[in-house]
């Protein structure tokens, strides 16, 4: 029987919250993406990484500090509604919700067409059907099942990006195989130099490598339900850091080593053609499950941090308050069934819906994602205010830097932003995040409203 107001089963453990943050980072955009963005700025992509890695690793830490202080679900929502206004924790909410609605969209969508590599007569919303109702499923069930379902998702990925780092490097520094001869460090820098185009498409890959990064914050989501939530939260947040870099400019360090940048094409995953030139055998078909396996990854975390967030946005009084009640499981049902039925948009107009519209709405993924990282490092701020004040308690778990590395990612995600006007398929964002937050502004005033339901 739901019941109002009862809290979240607090049964995910560090493994679990570890591999989901990891899971919801590492996915389709490192095994597909990175070839566009190397052909586009050369070796100078891993300094993009390592840039955007360090603001990544701020982030964190203040998240971690937050989490700390009150491990609660939908957690920077919360702080922001705590620390920087009622707006701010509307806004956050239902940007975040949004983003992981569309970009689970896109995952299913990405799963009927892999599937549809093997078995071409299978039509295309079928699979993409198949994943969703499975998934949701194993999201109503309970959270420790999503826990073991994403643990072991995000593991074939991890165990795939560790293998092939391990392979390169013993190809490089044993000259064994085909790419043996060749292989070498020395290619970062012999093929027109670091930075063959310059630093300015470095700075315009920075969009490309903080939309790779984004999803690690979805640690912040987990914090409700994490089991020991003082010990697990500000280890998974180190832990999580440190492996997400190492994967990322591991595998992208790796992969230029093999392979001179310029002789990778920006149509074929990087792995897939170093596999190849490696001889594993099945290479594509390997990849195909991987990517599967990624897809289903990410659309899984949507699943259960669109739940969560609907769920704190019904606590707050900011949602329809059917989505505050918790199923027999201590799951937020209400609010992953409401997210599951917008996500059927993707199955049902999986052929219909033009390649303009998903740019559209993953463009406003984008910009909820910063806007997320940007609201984490201001609450973490006014937190420490707080703190100082005697309105808050402090805690062991602690960002270093403050408040001089607040402002500096502030700075840098404005940035990044700003660069989205440097390139056709991202400018779009800047167009429709006006309307985006506008229609938010609206809602707030509705929702807020004396008159309003509840």
């Amino acid at each position: 029987m739901s019941q109002a107001g009862s809290d979240l089963a607090r049964n995910l453990h560090n493994r679990h919250i570890q591999l989901i943050a990891i899971g919801g980072t590492i996915g389709v955009g490192l095994f597909l993406g990175s070839a566009k963005a190397i052909h586009n700025a050369g070796p100078g992509l891993l300094l993009a990484y390592a840039v955007g890695g360090i603001a990544i690793f701020f982030i964190m830490r203040a998240l971690g500090e937050l989490l700390t202080y009150r491990p609660v679900a939908g957690s920077f929502a919360a702080y922001a509604q705590e620390f920087c206004g009622p707006f701010a924790g509307f806004v956050t909410a239902w940007s975040y919700w949004f983003m992981w609605v569309v970009l689970a969209m896109t995952e299913v969508t990405a799963i009927g067409i892999y599937v549809r590599d093997w078995f071409p007569n299978v039509p295309q919303w079928l699979p993409a059907l198949v994943a969703l109702v499975v998934l949701y499923g194993a999201n109503l069930v309970a959270v420790r099942v999503f826990g073991e379902l994403e643990f072991w998702f995000a593991l074939i990925k991890v165990a795939t990006i560790v293998v092939f780092i391990l392979t390169g490097l013993a190809v490089i520094f044993l000259h064994t195989g085909e790419l043996g001869a060749t292989a070498s460090f020395s290619n970062l820098y012999t093929h027109g130099g670091f930075l063959p185009f310059g630093l300015v498409p470095v700075l315009l890959t920075l969009q490309i490598v903080m939309f790779a990064y984004s999803g690690v914050e979805l640690i912040g989501v987990t914090a409700g339900e994490a089991a020991d939530p003082e010990t697990a939260l500000p280890r998974a947040t180190n832990g999580i850091v440190l492996r997400i870099l190492i994967f990322y400019l591991g595998a992208l360090l790796v992969i230029m080593a093999l392979v001179p940048w310029d002789q990778l094409s920006p149509q074929i995953s990087p792995f897939v053609f170093v596999f190849e030139k490696l001889r594993v055998p099945a290479a594509a078909a390997i990849m195909t499950i991987v990517v599967i396996t990624a897809a289903a990854s990410s659309c899984n975390s949507g699943i259960f941090s669109t739940g969560r967030m609907l769920w704190t946005l019904a606590q707050q009084g900011s949602a329809p308050r059917v989505f505050a009640r918790l199923n027999g499981r201590q799951v937020p049902a209400a609010g992953i069934h409401a997210s599951a039925a917008v996500m059927l948009i993707a199955v049902a107009l999986n052929y219909r819906v033009p390649k303009e519209v998903f740019t559209w709405l993953t463009s406003i993924t984008l910009i909820g994602t910063l806007w997320t990282w940007g609201v984490i490092m201001v609450a973490h701020r006014n937190y420490r205010l707080a703190v100082a004040a005697g309105r808050a308690r402090a805690v062991g778990f602690r960002m270093p830097g403050a408040p001089v590395a607040n402002w500096a990612v502030l700075v840098f995600l404005l940035a990044v932003t700003v660069l989205l006007w440097g390139d056709d398929e991202t400018r779009v964002a800047l167009y429709v995040a006006p309307f985006w937050f506008g229609l938010l502004w609206l809602g707030y005033r509705f929702l807020r409203s004396p008159a309003a339901p509840r």
